[in-house]
Order: C-alpha cells, then sequence, then structure tokens
C-alpha cells in the first residue's frame, strides 16, 4: 500500500488510550516523555488520540510530552470526533479547536469520524459530521479525513458506499477476531480491500488479551521459535497488505523496547507459526471468554463508578488460570462500586465497541464473586 508511505515511518503506531497513570490517576509524563523519545528515536513518527482518552488527559499529555517538544515535521498526529462529545452540529466547531489547543497544534494530519457505528451513525450525519470534516481539509487545519468502524462488514460497505471521499479507514483487527461473531475483522477487511481504502488497525494485542494466554496456548508459540506472543500477533497484522499502521496501546518503556525491536522490521510468520495460531485461536473461542480489549469507554459515564473492564479480567483470569490461587476482584473494585451495584442504565451497552451484554455479565460477575 503506496498511499501514505512518505508520510508515515514504519508501521508501528503510538497509541495513546492506553497510558500509564500516577497515583492521583493523572498521566505519568516523565514515563510518556522517556516513550516518546525512545519512540521517535526508532524512527518511527505516528501518534494517535482522541478526546475522550481520559477526559482530555491523553490530548494534553502529547502537548506536553510531545508536541512542546518536538518540531511539527517530525510526528504525525491522529485524533477524533467522538459523536457523544457533542450534543449539535454547532458544537462540532468549537470542540475541534478545543482538540487543536489541548494538544498544542495548529493542524491533525488525520481526523477520524470515530467509532462509526449504526446505533451513531445517523448522529454523525445529521450533524453534517462528514462534511464538516472535508471544510476542516479545506482549510488546512486537517491533511487527511478518515473514520474509525466497530460494526458489521454490510454496514462498512454502506458507509464507504454513502462516503467515498473518506481516505482512510481504522478497524479492530487480531487473529482473534477474524470470525468473532461480534468484530468481523476479516469480513471489514475484506470490505476494505474492496474499496481500496488503507487500513489503520486498533487492538492488535486485543487489549493485552493475546500477551496473557493461558499455558496451553503459551506453549503452542513457545516451541516454534517466533517470539513473544505480543509479537507474534503483531507480525501476523503487519503481513496484511492493506495495514499501513498499526497502533499499540504501549504504557510503559519496556514494552515500547520490546515492540520497537520486531518493529523495525517485521518478519513474515512460519506456515507452522500460522497453523498454531489457527489452533490458540480454537483454543480461546472455546474458553468462551468475555470479549472486553479493556478501552474502557463503558466506565466514563457509568453513575455507579465500576471498574467494568477491571470485573471482566477478573472473570477471564478465572476461566484462563484456573489453577491460580485467590483472585484480584478486591483490588479491581477497590476505588468504584462492585458489579452487583449496577443500576442497569445500560450506557455502557450503548458505547461498547465490542456490543457486550454488559449488564447480563456484571450480574454473573457479582455471582461468581461476590456471593
Amino acid at each position: 500500500m503506496e498511499r501514505f508511505s512518505e508520510l508515515l515511518k514504519g508501521k508501528l503506531a503510538f497509541g495513546c488510550m492506553r497510558m500509564q497513570l500516577d497515583a492521583n490517576g493523572e498521566v505519568d509524563l516523565d514515563n510518556f516523555r522517556e516513550m516518546v523519545d525512545c519512540y521517535l528515536a526508532a524512527g518511527f513518527n505516528y501518534f494517535d488520540t482522541a478526546h475522550v482518552y481520559y477526559d482530555g488527559k491523553s490530548e494534553i499529555a502529547l502537548r506536553e510530552g510531545l508536541t512542546s517538544r518536538y518540531p511539527r515535521e517530525m510526528y504525525v498526529l491522529t485524533n477524533k470526533l467522538t459523536s457523544s462529545c457533542y450534543e449539535k452540529e454547532e458544537d462540532i466547531l468549537p470542540l475541534f479547536e478545543t482538540q487543536l489547543k489541548n494538544c498544542g497544534v495548529e493542524y491533525f494530519d488525520f481526523y477520524l469520524i470515530h467509532a462509526v457505528s449504526q446505533g451513531n451513525y445517523p448522529k454523525y450525519t445529521d450533524c453534517c459530521a462528514f462534511e464538516i470534516a472535508q471544510k476542516l481539509k479545506k482549510q488546512g487545519k486537517v491533511k487527511h479525513v478518515g473514520m474509525s468502524f466497530h460494526d458489521s462488514p454490510e454496514f462498512l460497505d454502506r458507509v464507504l458506499n454513502e462516503h467515498p471521499e473518506l481516505e482512510i479507514v481504522q478497524i479492530q483487527y487480531n487473529y482473534l477476531d477474524l470470525d468473532d461473531p461480534n468484530v468481523q475483522s476479516q469480513g471489514c477487511m475484506d470490505v476494505l480491500k474492496k474499496h481500496d481504502k488503507p487500513v489503520l488497525v486498533m487492538e492488535p494485542i486485543k487489549g493485552g488479551g493475546l500477551v496473557f494466554l493461558p499455558d496451553a496456548a503459551l506453549e503452542k508459540f513457545s516451541v516454534m521459535n517466533e517470539g513473544s506472543p505480543a509479537e507474534i500477533a503483531l507480525r501476523f497484522v503487519a503481513e496484511q497488505e492493506q495495514v499501513v499502521m498499526i497502533l499499540s496501546g504501549m504504557n510503559n518503556v519496556e514494552q515500547m523496547k520490546e515492540n520497537i525491536t520486531f518493529m523495525m522490521d517485521p518478519k513474515p510468520l512460519s506456515s507452522d507459526a500460522h497453523q498454531a495460531i489457527k489452533e490458540v485461536r480454537e483454543m480461546m473461542h472455546a474458553l468462551k471468554l468475555v470479549e472486553c480489549t479493556g478501552c474502557r469507554y463503558c466506565t466514563d459515564g457509568c453513575p455507579m463508578e465500576i471498574n467494568i473492564p477491571g470485573v471482566f479480567r477478573c472473570v477471564n483470569d478465572k476461566i484462563k488460570f484456573p489453577n491460580r490461587p485467590g483472585s484480584h476482584y478486591g483490588w479491581a473494585t477497590r476505588k468504584g462500586g462492585k458489579a452487583s451495584d449496577c443500576i442497569e442504565c445500560g450506557q455502557c451497552e450503548e458505547i461498547c465497541p465490542q456490543h457486550l451484554p454488559i449488564r447480563a455479565l456484571l450480574k454473573q460477575a457479582a455471582e461468581q464473586f461476590e456471593s
């Protein structure tokens, strides 16, 4: 995929949705600056954020850790328009100006209509979001317009037919979600190939879910000498010809250095590795895990302040590691509500990119950990 090849350096993107926080819930800027320095020194240049990430703190961290410290030509910066951040068409431009100010830049290289789905698409169209993004491009405040997407291949095809002007699309893609009915990664990738759209990939490691694997899965990979589970997952995505950038939510320097090591020149996986991936995928599907990626979109508006991703991580760990003593459920719920505190308002399900039945899953978790 030659488009954007002069703009983008390498395929490893610095996703700023899972930043390391300090004890006060603020972004650890010293850690972030060190990661930024390490990433740019390795020759990569793509940073991704959104106004909803940590309620604007991700944008501000980018200003403090990146844009105020490096020349504009040294990095590519992507931001997004999220439907929950505005109520009416007149709100969009002031929101955009806030995003520019927060990030400390005069333009964004990419501006994405965020997390497009059948649920929020009418709001985007009714408020002329796609048209406003194109006007911003004409004004030079946005260089390229695209979207991130969470829905079915059929709906993706419809949106691209209605908005062929979109230059790039971000989708969730990893080896576990290829045929998952809630994600349909491969089906979406096939639609993007049909429309000849460059692809940005999110969740290549499924929020860490493809790192912390059951022992049987780890054994499948360890005998091949193809690298760590994270390396195998990232190289699998890097092989896809439409993919121009892979977002990794690295939150410490050690993760950054590890990813840089094998993403400087990602080697194709062997046929044995692909067979092992197929077997691990079947193994993981059989476990029937909660397919949460830890994006935390669900937690921002939770009236009971339930750490929903933390609860689901406890559920999955109990399934994946049945012989591990104890549970970290108490730790996961120490700063907010427990699963049983859910009042079933449903806002979490409306915004969940994985389309999970969160209310029912929280009931099951409460029965499991609080009985």
